[in-house]
């Protein structure tokens, strides 16, 4: 059986993709430390968790940004929302589950 070398081209972008991720990794992170505060905030001022007025604001936002980077919007909208239910989810945790 005949061992092929690795295609050098496909190889690097992979490099590439796996930086990428990392990066999104580290910086979902960082965002998740910041609404942790904002969470703990918010249940010591006892301030609902969600601002759904916010969140519209924020998607609309980058809808448009997605739009002008060639990025498709319906994929971060359902991203974006994804991110925020997790957050609402650790608002709700923070408050003691109101």
């Amino acid at each position: 059986m005949t061992q092929t070398q690795p295609d050098p081209v496909l190889t690097g972008f992979r490099a590439s993709i796996d930086n990428i991720d990392a990066a999104l990794i580290h910086i979902l992170a960082e965002r998740f430390r910041i609404t942790k505060a904002v969470g703990a905030y918010k249940a010591e001022h006892a301030l609902p968790p969600s601002d759904p007025s916010r969140e519209e604001a924020q998607i609309a936002r980058l809808r448009k940004l997605a739009g002008d980077a060639q990025l498709d919007p319906e994929f971060s909208e359902k991203f974006l929302r994804f991110i925020i239910e997790e957050v609402i989810r650790h608002h709700e945790q923070a408050a003691g589950g109101k």
